[in-house]
């Protein structure tokens, strides 16, 4: 499901260990009730922003994984 990070403001945002500060792709990730997790860009955290259920979100860290990408 797509929506705005600023419907989600009460979230608790992290930046994924693999963005960096020298312009690198800066993606964060909020741990949502049930399970569920958001995701934004941080160069744009005002902007759009998507979640995925617990199980949407299993799956594609799983996904990530077999491709070595994790």
């Amino acid at each position: 499901m797509t929506t705005t990070a600023n419907a989600l403001s009460g979230a608790d945002w992290f930046k994924s260990s693999y963005s960096n500060d020298h312009g690198g792709a800066c993606v964060e990730g909020a741990q949502l009730p049930g399970g569920a997790m958001a995701v934004r860009d941080s160069k744009n955290p005002h902007g759009p922003a998507f979640t995925l259920n617990t199980t949407a979100w299993t799956a594609f860290i799983e996904a990530l994984t077999e491709e070595g990408l994790l």
